[in-house]
């Protein structure tokens, strides 16, 4: 792995210094900066027509959804087994 120049290791110790929230947008930000290349052609078309779908699934309750709390409370349990 790379080493850190003293710039990138001053960013990170200021970066650290943020809330969660701004520690979220400055990432979000920095990963858009990563993909620079134009997708491949019919990429978006089809993120578009599965996005359809599954608001389809959802809507005419073939999909049963999960709440977010529950998830994640299954995924924590998940982990936890594993680690066994």
């Amino acid at each position: 792995m790379a080493q850190m120049t003293p710039q990138v290791s001053e960013l990170l110790e200021k970066a650290l210094t943020l809330s969660t929230q701004e520690r979220g947008l400055l990432i979000d930000r920095l990963v858009e900066t990563l993909d620079n290349e134009p997708a491949d052609e019919g990429v978006e078309a089809a993120w578009e027509e599965e996005i359809k779908r599954r608001m389809g699934d959802i809507r005419s309750g073939r999909v049963k959804t999960i709440p977010g709390d529950q998830l994640l409370a299954r995924l924590k349990a998940r982990q936890r087994d594993d680690r066994r």
